[in-house]
């Protein structure tokens, strides 16, 4: 059954362009062709990016974040209360004031010492300032060696300056080993990103984030497989180039080097803008679309990739509404906001000061239309800033 699924799989129909062949893919004349098996390495190299990740870190990042004055919050511990604790895991993490109020009754606290428990209890969940230091770090590191190094890569290729070469002679096209052990970084990084999904810092576009793997993880195997080596490596250049923008400001918001981290957050827009909503659909899906078969007819691999790169396409389009809404607001105040697709951490001192401008407060009673419920929705809702 085995046998059958596979050789079902690599019918040369799904892969390459009518009248070629697998065997017109295997290595001849010094000549050395792209083969599905090479990914496979792809897996070990990934648990090493893992370890390096690890190590670089703990014993780099950390320290460079204590070095550059970075300090996590001193947060309050909770009192055990298995009620709360169970509504917490089970309900809401962020329950409305009303529901707040009944568990305050059933557990005999006031309103505020039930606020309090949860922002607390919140609080405890969300990722230190040094992990998303250190996190960042290793990210604005990789990128930027992987841009470098695609550049050096590509920058005396024909098909980065002229992209309609990505068809020249295709498929029959030789397989150069830099290409190669690039095109392997990168697919054993996107692979290890979702290894420790479950560990890394969860934003509000998390699923979007997680449709992005596994589309470019999707995207990297069959342009390999396929040989669409060319076209394929310039989609990951494009990508690299303001990805490592945008952890670099991370980095310098949370140091607060707030005219840094604009100043940053403003070029890695017009970067992102350009590349995504100019180049990605006036360069890529253009050639891939129309210079791809002006002498070959369509076939099931064309559908594949090209839907794939109208996902990207639509993440692309996603993500840059959250930056021009920033840049927006960037606009009127004069500072950026703080990061809209993380959750931001919440102080016992906003509650003091709701309290010593509402003293009502003071007996655990408001009105869930009062005073205290917008100050609660301040703090509940906060958002941070696309870093």
């Amino acid at each position: 059954m085995l046998s059958s699924l596979n050789e079902w799989l690599w019918q040369e129909k799904f892969w390459l362009p009518s009248n070629n062949t697998w065997a017109d893919l295997e290595d001849r004349d010094g000549m050395v062709f792209a083969h599905p098996r090479d990914l496979l390495a792809a897996l070990p190299l990934a648990l090493a990016l893992l370890a390096v990740r690890m190590a670089y870190e703990r014993f780099v990042a950390l320290p460079l974040s204590r070095w550059l004055g970075l300090q996590d919050r001193i947060r309050k511990p909770v009192t055990p209360n298995p009620t709360l604790e169970k509504y917490f895991l089970t309900q809401s993490r962020r329950p409305k004031e009303p529901q707040m109020a009944l568990l305050a009754n059933q557990c005999g606290l006031t309103l505020r010492q039930t606020q309090r428990w949860f922002r607390r209890r919140w609080n405890q969940e969300q990722p230190t300032l040094s992990k998303k230091f250190c996190e960042a770090s290793w990210r604005f590191l990789f990128y930027l060696c992987t841009f470098l190094g695609g550049l050096l890569v590509l920058y005396h290729e024909s098909w980065l300056w002229e992209p309609r070469m990505c068809w020249e002679n295709y498929p029959n096209q030789p397989l150069k080993p830099a290409l190669y052990w690039w095109y392997l970084l990168e697919l054993s990084f996107y692979i290890s990103l979702l290894m420790t999904l479950s560990f890394d810092i969860k934003r509000k576009d998390f699923k979007e984030q997680v449709a992005h793997h596994f589309v470019t993880i999707t995207l990297v195997t069959f342009s390999y497989s396929s040989n669409l080596l060319r076209i394929g490596s310039l989609v990951l250049l494009l990508h690299d180039a303001s990805d490592y923008l945008l952890e670099a400001c991370k980095m310098f918001n949370y140091m607060r080097w707030r005219f840094t981290c604009d100043t940053l957050f403003l070029i890695f827009s017009g970067v992102f803008l350009y590349t995504r909503l100019v180049l990605f659909p006036m360069k890529i899906l253009y050639t891939t679309y129309y210079e791809s078969i002006i002498d070959r007819e369509p076939f099931f691999g064309y559908y594949f990739f090209n839907g794939l790169l109208m996902m990207l396409q639509l993440l692309h389009v996603f993500w840059s509404v959250l930056i021009l809404r920033m840049i927006v607001k960037f606009m009127k105040k004069g500072q950026m906001e703080k990061d809209i697709r993380s959750d931001v951490e919440q102080s016992d001192l906003s509650e003091e000061e709701a309290t010593q401008k509402h003293p009502q407060l003071r007996n655990g009673s408001a009105s869930t239309g009062g005073p205290r419920s917008r100050v609660t929705g301040r703090l509940t809702n906060g958002h941070t800033a696309p870093m």
